[in-house]
């Protein structure tokens, strides 16, 4: 884990990568419960004997978006910033879902600085490049731009 030590230390590390985060299993039981959340109980994603019949693989696959969900958990398995009041989710930039995440897989987000921005009044808008690698597998399941805006 990085530790950042206020505003002008993360500003020294844009184009830097601050690490890959523990592998995180994408049980069957973790797609149903955010199918059910989400209210997308695509066949894709909740039958088991349907995807064994034919989906590549013979394995229901995750939502895009249940990957992408676990980037803040990524993010702060890496690195914690000190001195903060709050964080907000600003939003996200260029999202691609590059490979499917098979039932039983398991992800990691590697995470880099890529941008930050002084925002008044105290904060700081930072954008962190997120890698969400599939364990074994040659592509990444997704590649997004996310934006937070850190406060002190």
């Amino acid at each position: 884990m990085r530790i950042f030590d206020g505003f002008d230390e993360i500003k020294s590390a844009v184009g830097q990568e601050v690490g890959a985060s523990e592998w995180v299993e994408i049980t069957q039981d973790r797609i149903n419960q955010f199918a059910e959340a989400t209210c997308d109980e695509q066949w894709i994603h909740v039958d088991q004997e349907r995807a064994k019949e034919e989906l590549p693989g013979g394995r229901t696959i995750a939502h895009g978006l249940l990957s992408l969900s676990l980037a803040p958990r990524f993010i702060r398995s890496v690195m914690s910033l000190r001195g903060l009041r709050n964080t907000l989710n600003y939003g996200a930039d260029r999202i691609r879902y590059l490979s499917p995440v098979p039932a039983g897989s398991r992800i990691r987000g590697r995470t880099t600085i890529a941008e930050v921005e002084d925002v008044p009044p105290d904060g700081l808008r930072v954008n962190y490049h997120m890698v969400i690698e599939i364990e074994g597998a040659q592509r990444p399941a997704c590649v997004a731009e996310l934006i937070a805006l850190h406060y002190r």
